[in-house]
């Protein structure tokens, strides 16, 4: 008699940088032979990636249509917090909240054998306890980042972005540094005060964890083994690395023309000298942040490739950039507005360094192709990222202002150039390079994954 398939049901919220972390473990657990039901609205499941065809009858994904509010408070076609401006964000939410019903419904159908939910649906604890089905947490942010909020009840105060800049007292080794954040980027950017004013996103985070088996994060010991292992102790629940979740190697594919002339441009740079610039589709810069970086760029003469979004304050493309800055940088540098494909450029042996937020998604793309890293962090775990690279060695950060927040042109081009071709970098690119070696090794990460699927058909973990 055949062996029963383990059936997994996948909740992600609706950012890409939540969606695409729950789309890599679907994708492996389907490999594996688990059979996987993602779960997620029509348009964020249209544009996450077609899966290999091999995964058709163990991999299905689940179109939700998201109810409408009254009144238009979201734009219309709106699924994603990339398609709305952040103060909408609520609202996608309270929308997302009503999916509550369909599926419960699809769970009382299925009685899948573990359900695996983001922070957000705090209703999926209440509906798995209903259907007598097991529950997982995936922490998107690294463990790193969920020691520095604690465990539940932690006496932790972020009334002020002040606060954010002492370490906790839980948090003992290896050095405080890795949860210093600049006072300024949480003032500036307000990065936390969200999550001060908007306390149901805490009770959400804490309701489901709560209700939960164990915890996974798209990680391993190799990396951050001290902060896994002292999340676990904190909440007293398995915490189970999963490996990194590589994405599949890129070959490159020509979109347009357009980018088949900037990988034939690429193909005329030297090795490991062009700097790749992008800062995602959630990351909306302002004016004058984006000038400055352009400005940096400049300053630092160094070859660039710039994913730029096009955003809302230009009217029209050139607004996008300084006055005269395509004419002035067209021997060694382009920029190119709007979807970019990241993977294909990334993997291409001209890049040898990138500029972006430190989101978690992005460092494990980065990684195995050696790039160094500069770190330009802006919103919720991006600063505690940015210090976990910096403690690491594996990345610079460019220096703040302490008063506003604000950065300059200057340390933009001078954190790229110590990266990319200072004496001060030689370190650093060293360290990248031995990183990517760890990072890259599949056997390692597909080890992970399989003790995981061990987990789910035993209930038994195992720490490896």
């Amino acid at each position: 008699m055949a062996e029963k398939r383990t059936h997994v049901v996948m909740i992600p919220y609706s950012a890409f940088g939540h969606l695409m972390p729950f789309y890599q473990l679907s994708i492996s657990l389907a490999k594996c032979g688990v059979h996987v039901s993602f779960i997620s609205t029509p348009k964020n499941i249209q544009r996450l990636p077609k899966p290999p065809s091999t995964l058709a009858h163990t991999l299905h994904f689940v179109e939700l249509p998201l109810p409408s509010l009254e009144g238009s408070l979201l734009p219309e076609g709106a699924e994603n917090n990339a398609d709305i401006p952040s103060d909408k964000i609520p609202y996608l939410k309270l929308a997302i909240d009503q999916l509550q019903h369909p599926v419960k419904q699809l769970v009382a159908n299925w009685l899948p054998d573990w359900i695996i939910s983001d922070f957000f649906p705090h209703w999926i604890a209440d509906i798995a306890q209903e259907f007598q089905v097991k529950l997982l947490f995936f922490s998107v942010m690294t463990a790193s980042v969920q020691v520095f909020f604690g465990p539940p009840g932690a006496k932790h105060d972020l009334s002020s972005p002040r606060d954010l800049t002492v370490p906790p007292e839980w948090v003992t080794f290896p050095s405080s540094v890795a949860y210093r954040m600049h006072e300024a980027i949480a003032t500036f950017h307000g990065a936390y005060q969200e999550k001060v004013s908007g306390l149901g996103d805490i009770e959400r985070f804490h309701k489901v964890l709560g209700a939960s088996q164990a915890v996974l994060f798209r990680s391993c010991y190799e990396i951050e083994g001290e902060y896994l292992n002292l999340y676990q102790e904190l909440i007293g629940k398995p915490v189970i690395p999963v490996g990194l979740l590589l994405p599949e190697k890129p070959e490159r594919r020509m979109v347009d023309e357009s980018w088949s002339k900037t990988f034939e441009w690429l193909d005329e740079q030297a090795p490991k000298s062009v700097v790749f610039v992008g800062f995602g589709s959630e990351c909306k810069l302002s004016k004058d942040q984006v000038f400055e970086i352009a400005y940096g760029l400049e300053l630092s003469e160094l070859p660039f490739l710039w994913s730029l979004r096009k955003s809302s304050w230009a009217v029209h493309d050139h607004e996008c950039l300084p006055l005269g800055f395509g004419k002035r940088t067209s021997k060694r540098g382009k920029v190119c507005l709007g979807w970019a494909p990241q993977q294909e450029i990334l993997a291409h042996p001209a890049i040898g360094g990138t500029l972006f937020h430190s989101g978690w998604g992005s460092v494990i793309e980065n990684l195995p192709f050696g790039n160094t890293l500069v770190v330009l962090p802006f919103i919720i775990d991006q600063p505690l990222n940015a210090r976990f690279l910096v403690e690491k060695e594996l990345a610079i950060e460019v220096k703040r202002n302490d008063e506003d927040g604000s950065f300059s042109r200057d340390d933009i081009a001078k954190s790229l150039r110590e990266a990319m071709v200072m004496e001060e970098g030689e370190k650093l690119r060293n360290k990248t390079r031995d990183a990517a070696k760890l990072v890259g090794d599949l056997k390692l990460h597909q080890d992970y994954m399989a003790e995981f699927v061990k987990f789910l058909k035993t209930g038994i973990w195992k720490q490896i």
